[in-house]
């Protein structure tokens, strides 16, 4: 799979990201890279980001995650990997 295929990044962030403006954070960072996709609160406090584009933008998604400066506290960022599949056509927060 090249750098320019679509794929689908499916993020858990742990920590303290609900409450705190971290979804529009994500949200906003995921438009600036082009990708499409939902950063959405989970009932056991994490953030579940789906997110889809080419897998280099995906990646500096992910880092930006990971950085250290996201709104909140993130402790661990868990992902998964998959093909794109397709009929997603904006990014929303849930």
């Amino acid at each position: 799979m090249d750098s320019d295929t679509a794929v689908r990044l499916t993020a858990w962030v742990h920590g303290e990201v609900q409450g705190v403006g971290f979804r529009w954070w994500t949200r906003s960072r995921a438009l600036e890279l082009g990708l499409v996709g939902s950063a959405s609160n989970l009932r056991d406090g994490r953030v579940e980001v789906v997110v889809e584009g080419p897998r280099v933008a995906c990646e500096r998604l992910l880092a930006m995650l990971r950085s250290g400066a996201t709104p909140g506290r993130v402790f661990q960022v868990t992902e998964l990997w998959a093909e794109g599949r397709g009929g997603l056509s904006s990014f929303v927060e849930r």
